[in-house]
């Protein structure tokens, strides 16, 4: 019996973010090191925390600093507030459980630095979301905006042996239904930022290249991030496909993507530093 997709959504989610956060853990922390900061943040605001992995990236960069880690999801909090008590930093971390397109904007303070990794495409109106970070901020504070240029790919293009190609295929079908749930997705944000009232000060794609047989992390980020792409794209796959797939996903099964030893975490980060001039 193949319990591959059988899953629990906002575990699974969970799950995939804590490995992107692990495998990807380095990137992460040059961003922060390169963000154009005049002095250390004091108060720092993690929009669309997830699990935290911008939230334990900017505790460990910015050692004076506090951190309001927002996000819709009761689930991931309770696992960033988790993650916090285990690395002893509870008491610099403040969990705020709201939804950033609802009529309600919480009560964040007055940060000097806002991380926004891979949340603001998220927003229904983003725009919106924008000012409000500008309205909230102190003046001379930074809005960091991180975005990926869709989700990672794992697989060599002419695998698997029996239907090469697939993983594209499998991205090509999630696209489509992403741009129409999701169509801020793979925006430019500098002119958005410009236009809520921030001045770019700075903009930096990295090309993101993450070998698995050096991190055997990547092979359980590779199964959870295909579990996920599974789930969105089941009914619109070949069934040839859909089988194939199904073969990786198996972990009992001999094609299991975490029996591969030729997995590459491929991808790319943009990332805005934009400052709020009064």
């Amino acid at each position: 019996m193949n319990h591959a997709h059988h899953h629990d959504g906002a575990g699974d989610l969970a799950e995939v973010l804590d490995l992107d956060a692990e495998v990807l853990a380095d990137h992460t922390a040059s961003i922060t090191a390169w963000l154009p900061l005049e002095a250390g943040p004091r108060h720092i605001v993690d929009l669309g925390c997830g699990t935290g992995a911008g939230t334990f990236a900017l505790l460990d960069r910015f050692p004076e600093a506090r951190v309001s880690a927002v996000d819709s999801s009761a689930v991931h909090l309770q696992r960033l507030r988790e993650k916090a008590c285990a690395h002893g930093v509870e008491d610099r971390v403040r969990a705020v459980q709201a939804d950033l397109d609802g009529d309600d904007w919480p009560d964040l303070g007055t940060p000097d630095l806002v991380w926004a990794s891979a949340s603001l495409h998220h927003m229904a109106d983003p725009v919106r979301t924008i000012r409000r970070v500008h309205d909230a901020m102190a003046p001379g504070g930074l809005l960091a905006v991180v975005e990926m240029a869709g989700f990672p790919r794992f697989l060599p293009a002419d695998a698997p042996a029996d239907r090469p190609g697939l993983e594209e295929r499998c991205h090509a079908a999630g696209d489509a239904a992403h741009n129409a749930r999701l169509p801020h997705r793979g925006a430019d944000w500098g002119p958005l930022l410009t236009a809520a009232g921030f001045t770019v000060e700075g903009e930096r794609t990295l090309d993101i290249r993450v070998e698995g047989s050096r991190d055997e992390a990547v092979g359980r980020y590779a199964l959870g991030g295909l579990r996920r792409l599974r789930s969105a794209v089941a009914d619109a796959l070949a069934p040839d496909d859909l089988a194939a797939l199904d073969r990786l996903l198996d972990t009992a099964g001999p094609q299991s993507v975490l029996h591969r030893d030729d997995l590459v975490v491929r991808t790319e980060r943009t990332v805005w530093a934009a400052r709020r001039r009064s």
